[in-house]
């Protein structure tokens, strides 16, 4: 349901994961995104299918798009669905 993800509420989300969890966003580009050199990264829009970063790494500054498993239904399946990410990440480990 990509209408779930009007511009309003990818900013809301993107603003709040930049704002208060941007180890986790980075962590997502290092791990999902084949990112594994990542300095920092910054959400710049989610939809119900992935999420478009913004990947700072020694090298360059680059985009990219990580996929998720299923498409999202709302704002509330995003944030249980990058909950479980961060967490699959972690154990993923550097």
């Amino acid at each position: 349901m990509a209408n779930a993800f009007i511009p309003e509420i990818s900013d809301r989300i993107c603003s709040h994961m930049n704002d208060d969890h941007a180890d986790a966003v980075a962590l997502y580009a290092k791990v999902f995104g084949n990112e594994p050199d990542t300095i920092a990264a910054t959400m710049q829009k989610i939809d119900a299918q992935g999420m478009d970063l913004t990947v700072q790494t020694p090298d360059a500054q680059k985009s990219v798009r990580i996929a998720f498993d299923h498409d999202l239904q709302d704002a509330e399946d995003a944030h249980h669905t990058l909950i479980a990410m961060v967490k699959q990440a972690r154990q993923a480990g550097p």
